[in-house]
């Protein structure tokens, strides 16, 4: 009783304040893109609400189950992540939405498997990058590692869901790179991999390439994505210093604002708090990250800071991301805002991550007797 006493007292409080400023904000905002008159509470605020409850719940057991446990699951994790991802050609079970075929028709929700598999994909390369840590000094370690995590963003490609592939890219390029590969061999195969993009444009989607030529090409409202962004800029532009004022966005109210309660909420956020709403959401995100950090740099062993580190990956490039996409910093890729957007996959498992980095940080503290 004494050992979890021990565990509670070192849990990081900031940590476990902040979801809960994300999930009041969150509530609020998406009751904002529904706003009639009134607030009304619809299917959207009902299913992420439950998935709060669901993912603090969660998040609780993940952290009294020591992360050290998961190193005897790696194949097991590693086979059932990659039939996760194929459950989505199932009939009757598999269905597409946004364009992506990444979605599981449950009846009362749909879930993306992706979102759950980002979690047991860190486990997995952390314990693989762990156990090949001294090898990781030649170009042929690296080709291994590149093959090792290939399934996974193969498969997610193959869904049509460049957004998530790309979180998976990141995630695996940091932990590589924190595992301590040769900088200048990293850099090469970094370079190696950004002088192939164009290889790669060829063999994507069409709408995928639409996005990029969006991208390239922001003053072509004719392109796929660049009228919706061009409104997401107006909003947060019009929102000045202050904003519009609570539910007074007019954006999101005319419709201009494609998923405004998921994609660009950041735009409604901005519109109707202002610069300083804006703002105000980002420190929240930068002390977030900080703790993190400060978690992954003070773990007691190589796995788990690898595990911390690649959860902070995914935290830091989805908020990026989606924050650089509403202002036309970043290609539109259907990223998600953590914690903020509308969808309960994706607050389940970030919740389920911020357990796991709760779970590195209370054993890197706490005396065993």
């Amino acid at each position: 009783m004494s050992y979890f006493w021990n565990l509670l007292k070192n849990l990081d409080r900031t940590l476990l304040f902040l979801p809960l400023c994300f999930a009041v904000i969150s509530i609020i905002m998406i009751g904002s893109t529904a706003y009639e008159g009134s607030f009304v509470i619809n299917r959207a605020i009902i299913v992420q609400a439950a998935a709060y409850v669901i993912g603090f719940l969660v998040m609780g057991l993940v952290v009294f189950m020591d992360y050290k446990y998961f190193e005897n699951f790696e194949k097991a994790l590693y086979i059932f992540s990659i039939l996760f991802l194929l459950c989505v050609y199932v009939p009757g079970l598999g269905v597409v939405q946004y364009g992506a075929r990444g979605w599981l028709d449950l009846k009362v929700v749909f879930l993306q498997p992706a979102e759950v598999v980002k979690i047991s994909f860190v486990l997995i390369f952390a314990n693989y990058l762990s156990k090949n840590r001294e090898n990781l000094y030649s170009f042929k370690a690296l080709i291994k590692a590149g093959l090792y995590m290939a399934p996974f963003v193969l498969l997610i490609i193959l869904q049509k869901d460049l957004g998530n592939a790309l979180v998976f890219c990141v995630i695996a390029g940091l932990m590589i790179f924190v595992a301590g590969v040769d900088g200048r061999l990293y850099g090469k195969v970094l370079g190696g991999a950004l002088l192939a993009t164009p290889i790669m444009y060829r063999f994507m989607a069409s709408h995928q390439k639409e996005r990029i030529d969006a991208f390239l090409h922001p003053n072509n409202l004719g392109l796929a994505g660049n009228y919706q962004v061009w409104h997401s800029k107006v909003a947060i532009g019009s929102g000045g210093f202050w904003g519009k004022g609570l539910f007074q966005g007019t954006q999101k109210e005319l419709n201009f604002l494609p998923v405004a309660e998921s994609d660009f909420i950041f735009a409604v956020i901005v519109e109707e708090l202002g610069l300083i709403g804006g703002l105000f959401i980002i420190l929240l995100y930068a002390i977030f990250l900080y703790r993190i950090l400060k978690i992954a740099s003070n773990a007691k062993d190589t796995y788990g800071s690898l595990i911390v580190f690649g959860i902070f990956a995914m935290f830091a490039f989805q908020i990026f991301e989606n924050i650089g996409m509403t202002m036309g910093l970043m290609p539109v890729t259907g990223i998600t805002l953590p914690f903020i957007s509308s969808g309960g996959s994706s607050v389940v498992t970030n919740m389920i991550a911020l357990g796991l980095v709760l779970n590195v940080g209370i054993r890197s503290k706490v005396i065993n007797f």
